[in-house]
């Protein structure tokens, strides 16, 4: 798929992962729709790379819609990309106290990252299907798991959940989505260096890159983004889950 010509979007694109794969879309020719929820992020992006940004909840289905028509409106759809963060609950299953892990964090992080997921991905899928197809592909859906969704560390177990139905919805969407010529691939990202740890880059660095067997460090947002473009221009890759960890596997702590 050429993804010059074509029009994408991009939710959570204000965050390391998707600000990295807005600019990769926009250097290949795509006119790009930046869907989040940082407006000066937002703002700002649309200054600077002549890109579209719309006030996006991945969870509310009119907020996708707009930010789908938007980008229908710049071009033929063929791209959607799902990099969202949001709330997340954690803690182990029984506390120290012998207290169950709360039921409205579980509902909380489900919501953000595999109800929001799922959201975006109908959305987005309804939308591409109204582009014409060449040679009998319309687009591409590319969504965002995580290798928790494998290996879930003590005190994860809400957002394993919610990722490990991300990549269990992969294969099932792929084929749902087989007959109107939409493929759709998830990537599975180890440790990356982004703002979401909530800490300094050294600091995480320090620890998390020399568990990583090689390259010993931490992911770049832009090694994310260039399989992005690689998943897009690659017809034949459909229906799979990607791992971008560096042969990290996750420790039980």
């Amino acid at each position: 798929m050429q993804i010059g010509g074509s029009s994408a979007v991009v939710v959570g694109g204000t965050g390391g992962l998707g600000e990295a794969t807005v600019r990769r879309l926009v250097a290949a020719g795509a006119r790009v729709v930046v869907a989040d929820v940082a407006d000066d992020k937002g703002k700002a992006l649309e200054q600077e790379l002549d890109v579209r940004y719309v006030r996006t909840d991945a969870t509310a289905e009119d907020d996708v819609r707009a930010a789908m028509e938007e980008a229908q409106a710049l071009g033929p759809l063929r791209i959607s990309v799902d990099a969202h963060g949001g709330p997340a609950s954690g803690g182990r299953l029984l506390g120290k106290t012998g207290e169950p892990l709360g039921l409205a964090g579980f509902r909380t992080t489900i919501e953000y990252y595999l109800t929001g997921v799922f959201n975006v991905m109908r959305l987005a899928a309804a939308a591409i299907a109204r582009s014409e197809p060449i040679d009998g592909h319309r687009g591409v859906i590319v969504n965002t798991a995580s290798i928790a969704a494998y290996e879930g560390q003590t005190g994860q177990l809400p957002y394993a959940a919610a990722k490990g139905g991300v990549v269990s919805m992969t294969l099932v969407a792929a084929r749902d989505l087989s007959p109107v010529g939409i493929r759709v691939v998830t990537i599975a990202p180890g440790t990356f260096l982004t703002p979401a740890y909530g800490k300094s880059g050294d600091q995480v660095e320090a620890y998390w890159g020399p568990q990583v067997p090689h390259p010993r460090r931490m992911g770049r947002p832009p090694e994310y983004a260039a399989m992005v473009q690689s998943i897009a221009e690659n017809d034949y890759l459909n229906g799979e889950v990607i791992r971008l960890d560096g042969a990290l596997r996750f420790p039980p702590k």
